[in-house]
């Protein structure tokens, strides 16, 4: 660290994964950092936010990756998400990263690759890893579009109706990756307007980039979660239809069966002057009744749509 103080143009660029409670405070000292700024900012789950102390930057980001899956079921996990925190000073940036996700081994490779980003300081650090995150959510939206299309596809399709839990499952995971996406604007606006001290005013522009890939994917999200609720209601309401078509199958069956049931009734009651009494011509006569009866009604019934 007195190194990097010492040459003008050098920093320092500290990554950690999993640290614990002692880790941090360790590199809170030797990096002169805020004791407020740096308590309980190991903890996971955070919300992607920006937060300025003095000459030192903190911000969060969400990372993201799509989990591959055959096919989707009512308890598939699409979208896998991580954290990302960073430290920025002056002369240095501290990553640390929670979960598997958002390796920052290529990004480095990549930095060291380009120079002339690379001597913009720690804020090119912070651009590349913004850029690289956000790609990410672009190409997770590509493929939970996918399986938005799947389950539009099979709700709407006539031999199977996709089944509500599914339906669910989608939108509980894209609500997971919506809370990394959208919170994600108020930081990259702050540093896209330059409202951050100690951030170089050439790195803006990379900045702003990084920005209309963002937006962008903040609308698809949205659009996505629009039409999940559509899909939602149309299955809802094909739900509905197939009952009141079961209910009507129901009813036209019952109705055969009364018209039978009512004439056995009547013409088995215990009286002399029914047909029973008389010969097999009257029972044959009713019977045919019987049949002819059902027969008309089935077939009345198939007409109007209820068989």
């Amino acid at each position: 660290m007195d190194a990097a103080r010492k040459r003008d143009g050098s920093f320092v660029w500290v990554g950690l994964h999993e640290p614990t409670l002692g880790d941090l405070e360790g590199i809170a000292q030797t990096f002169e950092l805020d004791d407020f700024a740096v308590r309980g900012r190991g903890q996971r789950r955070q919300r992607p936010k920006i937060e300025q102390y003095g000459d030192m930057t903190f911000l969060v980001v969400r990372t993201t990756r799509y989990v591959e899956h055959a096919e989707l079921t009512d308890t598939s996990e699409i979208v896998e998400t991580g954290d990302l925190m960073m430290f920025i000073g002056t002369n240095f940036v501290i990553t640390v990263r929670h979960g598997e996700l958002g390796a920052l081994g290529p990004i480095r490779v990549d930095l060291q690759a380009r120079p002339e980003l690379l001597g913009l300081g720690p804020w090119s650090v912070v651009y590349t890893i913004l850029d690289r995150v956000v790609d990410d959510y672009l190409a997770v939206a590509s493929r939970v579009e996918e399986d938005i299309d799947a389950v539009e596809t099979n709700v709407f399709s006539r031999q199977v109706h996709g089944r509500i839990s599914r339906i669910y499952q989608l939108k509980r995971e894209l609500v997971e990756f919506k809370r990394a996406v959208v919170p994600l604007q108020r930081p990259l606006n702050a540093l896209v307007d330059g409202r951050l001290g100690g951030m170089p005013p050439e790195v803006m522009r990379y900045f702003r980039d990084v920005n209309d890939h963002l937006v962008r994917t903040v609308e698809q999200v949205m659009s996505y979660d629009d039409l999940l609720n559509s899909i939602l209601q149309a299955r809802l309401a094909q739900v509905t239809v197939d009952q009141n078509n079961d209910m009507r199958k129901i009813a036209s069956w019952a109705a055969i069966a009364a018209m039978q049931t009512a004439i056995a009734g009547i013409y088995g009651m215990n009286s002399r002057t029914y047909p029973r009494s008389t010969g097999g011509t009257a029972t044959r006569g009713v019977l045919l009744v019987m049949f002819g009866g059902a027969i008309a009604l089935y077939r009345l019934f198939r007409r109007s749509g209820w068989l």
